[in-house]
């Protein structure tokens, strides 16, 4: 059985990290990323650590119409849980949620 993810943190990290494979997933779509982030291929899985750049993933998707809903509907989420996943990590650690 899989472990539940209760933390909304955690849950945001988790769509970013699926947003990026997402846009692995496309070649065309991938450079425009690396091109625009400026990173390399070879520093995307370390870079995924950084919460900076989860939200730079999540900005990249939200910023077309068209691309959050493919991305929403590839990973079965509604296109306002991307939004609200973008602004979870984007709020201070000590302002998210707490028990």
């Amino acid at each position: 059985m899989p472990k539940r993810v209760h933390n909304v943190r955690q849950v945001s990290e988790i769509v970013a990290i699926q947003a990026l494979s997402f846009i692995a997933s496309d070649p065309e779509r991938l450079g425009l990323f690396l091109a625009e982030t400026g990173i390399g291929p070879e520093t995307l899985r370390q870079s995924a650590a950084d919460p900076q750049f989860l939200i730079s993933v999540l900005n990249f998707i939200m910023r077309d119409d068209a691309t959050v809903k493919a991305f929403a509907a590839s990973v079965d989420l509604d296109p306002t849980n991307v939004a609200a996943a973008l602004q979870v990590l984007e709020d201070k650690p000590w302002e998210s949620d707490t028990p």
